[in-house]
């Protein structure tokens, strides 16, 4: 299994953003989570197959209708810790 980190930088907090992703990470059937950090950017981190996470990956590029995505820093990894299930921090 595979994970990725991702930074997605732009408009993407108080435009729906994180529940876009949620919405994805089911369609993709990911487990993992989203959360904004405190510099306006948001964090992800998503488990699953190489290419689940490559589809996964050009939805947070699109972004939620208001959202207006500047870019996504991904990171690469094997997973370490196993999720259940894929969830919003507030």
């Amino acid at each position: 299994m595979m994970e990725i980190e991702c930074v997605v930088t732009g408009q993407v907090q108080g435009v729906g953003y994180r529940d876009y992703v949620a919405t994805a990470a089911a369609t993709c059937q990911l487990n993992g989570y989203v959360k904004n950090r405190p510099d306006g950017t948001v964090l992800v981190c998503a488990q699953g197959t190489q290419s689940e996470l490559k589809d996964f990956i050009e939805y947070l590029h699109e972004g939620s209708i208001m959202a207006k995505t500047a870019d996504v820093g991904v990171t690469w990894r094997s997973a370490e810790q196993e999720y259940d299930d894929f969830s919003v921090a507030y």
